[in-house]
């Protein structure tokens, strides 16, 4: 009688190490996550939150009550009004805030438009011409980045005075472009340097000439990037007090907001109504604009920072 062997069990490892892959990404994942991290983060933005959250409700509270007692007051009396705001909004009031709402509005866009259109041609030529002493040009715009703004202020307000500049939007227009521009060709060229040389040179075997290639292909992949630097120089600009201080002085046809808010906050406390309301009123439009972009503001952040 011929018995039959019983089958033998090979067990194979997995194919391609996909098994201690695995167990590496889990093994790394329980050492970056922590409980003493997931505390610690809790903490640090309730302690973050609780002024912001105080300023809206100081915001929303009558003048007298916030001349009076604390914003916590409002758990045991309960008073809420929208007159801040009427206030902060009108359109034909000598308290109005609103003006130096519009000079910010005015003041932000060209300063953030401008620096992008000038980084951009720039950050093309540092990255696909080549011309004599572009390395050591590149080197210098990207040392600007280290100099101090408060250096160069006072220069600065000497020039505009000579030329009759001063007190004026051009003033806070030129000097925010050149405060933004070496951070934005440096993160504009790292980007185009990540794109793959292959599509410039067909372009260029195709015929294109360097505008060509510069708005047909460079710009529609450059979105990421540009939306970066945008919410940064425009949260800069937007949120600036040195620079406007500066340049455009305490004028009502000039000022931006930061200034009013400053100015307000040199009366003693008889203006918290309007205070509150307007400084909640400044970070709604940056919330809103960070909020809308914000899937483009680490992808460019990221592709500035890595390749060089």
């Amino acid at each position: 009688m011929t018995t039959t062997p019983p089958p033998i069990q090979v067990v194979l490892p997995p194919a391609n190490g996909t098994g201690d892959v695995t167990s590496t990404l889990r093994a790394t994942k329980r050492r970056l996550t922590s409980p003493w991290a997931t505390v610690a983060a809790i903490v640090l933005a309730t302690v973050w939150t609780i002024p912001t959250f105080g300023l809206l409700v100081t915001s929303f509270r009558p003048a007298a009550d916030i001349n009076s007692t604390g914003w916590w007051t409002v758990l045991t009396n309960p008073n809420f009004t929208l007159e801040n705001y009427e206030v902060v909004l009108a359109t034909d009031s000598s308290q109005s805030l609103l003006p130096f709402i519009i000079n910010s509005v005015v003041i932000t866009i060209p300063s953030v438009v401008l620096p992008i259109f000038l980084a951009t041609l720039a950050a093309y030529s540092f990255a696909w011409m080549q011309f004599r002493g572009r390395d050591a040009l590149f080197v210098a715009v990207f040392a600007l980045q280290v100099v101090p703004i408060q250096v160069t202020l006072i220069p600065l307000l000497t020039i505009y005075a000579d030329i009759g500049v001063a007190g004026t939007f051009w003033a806070v227009w030129i000097s925010h472009t050149m405060f933004g521009l070496p951070l934005a060709v440096f993160l504009l060229h790292n980007f185009m340097r990540e794109i793959p040389g292959e599509l410039v040179e067909a372009a260029r075997v195709d015929g294109a000439a360097h505008v060509t290639v510069f708005f047909r292909l460079m710009l529609p992949l450059l979105k990421p990037a540009l939306a970066a630097f945008g919410i940064y120089q425009f949260l800069w600009v937007w949120n600036d007090l040195l620079v406007a201080l500066t340049f455009a002085g305490s004028s009502n046809q000039v000022a931006p907001m930061t200034v009013a808010l400053f100015n307000l906050t040199g009366t003693r406390g008889s203006q918290w109504f309007l205070l509150s309301a307007g400084a909640f009123v400044s970070i709604i439009v940056p919330a809103a604009v960070f909020l809308a972009l914000q899937r483009y503001f680490v992808r460019g952040l990221l592709a500035g920072s890595v390749k060089g």
